[in-house]
C-alpha cells in the first residue's frame, strides 16, 4: 500500500478530487514513492521530434502559464521511464472504492463510474498503482494522472442529459487502443503511449469494471477443476499436483484457485513483491526460493544410511529430496560435522509423498524462475523416474514479454530489468531462448503423461515465434501443440452461455454482498428445480458451490464484489432479483452489474476466446464491436470497447460494459434487454460457426423469448459432396 499521507488534514478528499486539474497552487512533486511496486521501464525509441510531440502532447492539459516548469519534469519521466505519467498529480488521497453516498456527483450512474475507477487504482488490487496500471503489467486505467482529475471532475458535473465521451482517453463511451489496423503493431503501441495518444487498456482495466484478483480466481477453479475431467477423468483433484507460474494482477489467482479446486499447486514468480503480497491476502500459503523444498514436498523420501568417518560410524534416517548421492551427501553434511566422509551405504529408501500422498490441498510459492522449476521436474523424471506434476500452464504476462511480462531464466530479476533498460535488443533475445528452454521441460514432461494447456496469455504464441517446439502438424494457424484452454476447457462453456457475469454493491458493506449471494444461489437453485439440460446443470452446481465457500476463502479485494458464471437465463434473473432487493431496501444501495471481457461475446480473440471458432472467422471482429454497439443501444450505463487485452496488442478486440441498477422498474427493463442481448449474440455467432453446445443453447433461447430470431445453419451431411464439386 502506499504510505499514509503525512497528516490527515493534507489528505484530498473526494471533494477536491472532483474540483479538477489542482493547478493554482501546483502539488508538490514528489516523484515516484518508494515501497511500493513500479512499472517496468518502457523504451519506446523515440526520435528527437518524437520525444517534442510527446512533450507536447503532455503540455495540452496545461495553461501557458506553468508549462515551463511542467516541462522540465515531464521530459525527466519520459527520459527514465519512457512515459510520462505526471506523477505530481498523484492524488495525496487514499485510493479505494468509497461508499457511493460520498461521491459528490449530480447522478448515481456517475457515481457509480468513480467508485469502480478508484477500485481499481487501489494499491490492494492495482498491479502499479502510481502508475495507474491495473493488471498485466500494462493494462492502464488512464495514461496519465491529469486525465485522472478531468474525468472525476466531468463525472461530478454531469446530468442524466449528458454523455462523457473518452478516446483513450450510455452515460460513458471508452475506446481504448483503436488504431488503424495495418500500424497496430507492438512497436507503434510504444511508440504511441509514450506520446500519450493511445493505451493499452487490457479488459476491465480501461473500462474501470476490474474487480481484484477474485475474477481471475473463479474463473481458474473451474479451469482446473474441467480439467481434471477432461485430462485426468477426476471429480477429486487432491493429491495432483498444478504446476504454473505468475502471482501478478491476474496470475496471482492460481494459488488461491488451486487451493479452492483442492489439488497441489506450485506457481512460480520472479518478483518478491508479488509474493508477499499475495501470502499476506491470505491466497499464498507457503513461499520458498529453494527448489529442493518445492520438490521435497511433492516427493519426500527417507533414507536410513550407513556413514563411516575418520571418527566413528553411524546410522543416519534422513529426509531427502530424491535418491541422489549428492542430495544425501548435502543432508548429510548439513546434519553433523565431518571431516572426512569414507562410505556412505544407503540400507533402505521409504517414500513418504508429503502433501501429494497425504491430500493435502496446497499453494506454494517459488521465488525464482518458472523455466528452473521446469528443468528441475525434468530432472527427478530422469533420475527418480517419478513424473512429479499432473496438469501444468502459465500466466506469466507473455502478451507483454520483451517489456516486462516474461523474464529470462538466464538473469535473476534485478539483473534482468537492468537489462530491459539498457539493452532491449539483447533482453529480447535472451527472452527468446529462454521460452525455447521453457517449452523443451514442457515437453519433456508432456511425453510422459503431464497435460499442459496455454492460459491464452500469448505464451505458445510467443515460444512459436520464438522458434520453440510447439508446432501441431496439419493444424491450423490457431493450433498449437498443446490446446488453449478456450479450445479445450472453456470453449464449450462459452458456447453453452455461461461467462463471468459479476456485480459490486456500492454502499460498500459486506453485508449488501451477503444478500446479493444468496439471491443468486436462490435464482440457480430454482432454475435447476424448474428443469435445466446435464451439462447446464453441472456448470449451476459448480457456481452454486463456488458462493457457499466464497466467504471462507477472504477473496473480497478492495470493492464489496462477486462473481460467478452465469448463462443468460440465470444473468438476467439474477438481475432482477437484485434490483427487486434495491427496491425493497433489503440492499442498501445501488449495485454495478459488469462482466469480464473474457465472456461469451465480449472478445474476437483468435489464440483464446474465440480459438474453436473453426468456420474461418475467427480473425474476424465483428461480434465484440456488435456486442459494444448493442449494449449501449439496449441500456448500458457504460460501454468500453479496447484493442488487445489477454493475448496482446493487435491480438484482440472486445468490449465490455457496465449497468447501474438502482431498484427502479426502467433499470429492470434495462437489465432485461441489455443482458440477453449481451450473451445471445455471443452463443449465435459460436452455433453459425457449428458449435453443437450452442446450436442447443441459442435454439432453447429462442423457445424462452419468441421475439429473438436467429438463422440456423445447416451441416453438410455428405462430405464427399465437397470433393466431388471441387474436381469438376
Amino acid at each position: 500500500a502506499f504510505p499514509p499521507p503525512i497528516s490527515s488534514a493534507a489528505m484530498t478528499s473526494l471533494k477536491e478530487i472532483c474540483r479538477g486539474l489542482p493547478l493554482y497552487p501546483l502539488p508538490e512533486n514528489r516523484g515516484r514513492r518508494k515501497g511500493i511496486p513500479h512499472a517496468p521501464v518502457r523504451t519506446p525509441n523515440l526520435t528527437a521530434q518524437e520525444k517534442k510531440l510527446a512533450l507536447r502532447n503532455a503540455l495540452r492539459y496545461f495553461p501557458p502559464e506553468i508549462q515551463k516548469k511542467l516541462a522540465l519534469e515531464f521530459a525527466e519521466e519520459l527520459r527514465l521511464y519512457g512515459h510520462i505519467y505526471m506523477y505530481r498529480f498523484f492524488p495525496d488521497i487514499e485510493m479505494r472504492a468509497y461508499p457511493i453516498g460520498d461521491y459528490p456527483c449530480k447522478t448515481k450512474s456517475a457515481a457509480a463510474i468513480m467508485l469502480m475507477i478508484m477500485n481499481n487504482l487501489d494499491p490492494s488490487v492495482a498491479q502499479f498503482p502510481q502508475e495507474l496500471v491495473t493488471y498485466g503489467g500494462n493494462g492502464q486505467v488512464f495514461s496519465n494522472w491529469a486525465q485522472f482529475w478531468l474525468v472525476m471532475h466531468y463525472l461530478s458535473e454531469m446530468t442524466e442529459e449528458q454523455t462523457l465521451v473518452m478516446y483513450s482517453a450510455p452515460r460513458l463511451i471508452i475506446t481504448n487502443g483503436m488504431v488503424i489496423p495495418n500500424y497496430s503493431t507492438r512497436d507503434e503501441y510504444e511508440k504511441m503511449f509514450a506520446l500519450g495518444v493511445t493505451m493499452y487498456g487490457q479488459m476491465t482495466a480501461g473500462s474501470y469494471c476490474y474487480i481484484g484478483p477474485q475474477g481471475i480466481v473463479h474463473g481458474t477453479v473451474l479451469t482446473v477443476l474441467n480439467a481434471g475431467r477432461r485430462y485426468l477423468k477426476a471429480e477429486d483433484l487432491s493429491g495432483k499436483v498444478f504446476v504454473t507460474s505468475g502471482l501478478g494482477g491476474m496470475s496471482g489467482a492460481q494459488a488461491k484457485a488451486a487451493v479452492i479446486a483442492g489439488c497441489v499447486g506450485i506457481i512460480a514468480e520472479v518478483d518478491e513483491a508479488a509474493l508477499l503480497k499475495r501470502h499476506k491476502q491470505g491466497w499464498l500459503m507457503e513461499i520458498s526460493n529453494d527448489l529442493d523444498h518445492c520438490i521435497a514436498r511433492l516427493s519426500d523420501c527417507q533414507c536410513l544410511l550407513q556413514v563411516t568417518t575418520n571418527a566413528s560410524y553411524h546410522l543416519y534416517m534422513l529426509n531427502v529430496s530424491s535418491f541422489s548421492f549428492m542430495n544425501i551427501y548435502r543432508a548429510i553434511t548439513n546434519n553433523m560435522e565431518l571431516h572426512e566422509v569414507y562410505l556412505l551405504q544407503p540400507i533402505f529408501l521409504l517414500y513418504s509423498r508429503d502433501a501429494r500422498k497425504n491430500k493435502i490441498a496446497l499453494s506454494l510459492g517459488y521465488h525464482g524462475n518458472v523455466v528452473d522449476l521446469w528443468e528441475r521436474l525434468v530432472y527427478e523424471l530422469d533420475t527418480t523416474g517419478e513424473l512429479l506434476v499432473d496438469l501444468g500452464s502459465d500466466q506469466t504476462s507473455c502478451h507483454n514479454p520483451f517489456s516486462g511480462g516474461y523474464y529470462p531464466v538466464q538473469l535473476g530479476f534485478e539483473e534482468a530489468k537492468q537489462l530491459l533498460s539498457t539493452n532491449p535488443g539483447k533482453f529480447r533475445t535472451l527472452v527468446q531462448e529462454s521460452l525455447k528452454r521453457h517449452v523443451a521441460a514442457i515437453n519433456r514432461l508432456a511425453d510422459k503423461g503431464m497435460f499442459f494447456w496455454d492460459y491464452g496469455n500469448a505464451f505458445l504464441l510467443e515460444a512459436q515465434r520464438a522458434g520453440a517446439d510447439v508446432e501441431k502438424k496439419g493444424a491450423n494457424k490457431t493450433e498449437f501443440r498443446y490446446p488453449s484452454y478456450v479450445q479445450h476447457i472453456m470453449g464449450d462453456i462459452f458456447s453453452l452461455g455461461f461467462g463471468p457475469f459479476r456485480w459490486v454493491c456500492t454502499s460498500g458493506d459486506p453485508q449488501d454482498l451477503a444478500t446479493t449471494d444468496s439471491i443468486a444461489m436462490s435464482v440457480l437453485e430454482d432454475s435447476i428445480r424448474q428443469g435445466v439440460s446435464t451439462s447446464v446443470k453441472q456448470q449451476y452446481h459448480d457456481n452454486i458451490r463456488w458462493i457457499r465457500e466464497a466467504g471462507r476463502h477472504s477473496l473480497v479485494v478492495g470493492s464489496q464484489a462477486r462473481i460467478l458464471y452465469s448463462d443468460q437465463r440465470g444473468r438476467v434473473s439474477i438481475a432482477v432479483a437484485i434490483n427487486r432487493a434495491i427496491s425493497e431496501g433489503r440492499i442498501k444501495a445501488p449495485v454495478v452489474l459488469s462482466r469480464d471481457h473474457h465472456d461469451v461475446s465480449g472478445t474476437d480473440s483468435p489464440y483464446r476466446e474465440t480459438s474453436n471458432i473453426y468456420d474461418g472467422s475467427a480473425f474476424c471482429a465483428d461480434m465484440a464491436v456488435q456486442n459494444f454497439v448493442g449494449d449501449a443501444f439496449r441500456g448500458a450505463t457504460w460501454v468500453a470497447l479496447h484493442n488487445g487485452g489477454g493475448v496482446g496488442w493487435g491480438e484482440v478486440i472486445n468490449g465490455g460494459f457496465g449497468l447501474v441498477l438502482d431498484g427502479s422498474t426502467e433499470a429492470e427493463e434495462r437489465a432485461k434487454m441489455m443482458l440477453s442481448w449481451d450473451v445471445s449474440n455471443g452463443v449465435a455467432r459460436r452455433c453459425w460457426s457449428g458449435n453443437d453446445y450452442a446450436y442447443e443453447t441459442i435454439c432453447q433461447a429462442m423457445k424462452e423469448k419468441a421475439t429473438l430470431k436467429v438463422t440456423l445453419p445447416h451441416k453438410v451431411v455428405d462430405e464427399n459432396i465437397l470433393e466431388q464439386a471441387l474436381k469438376h
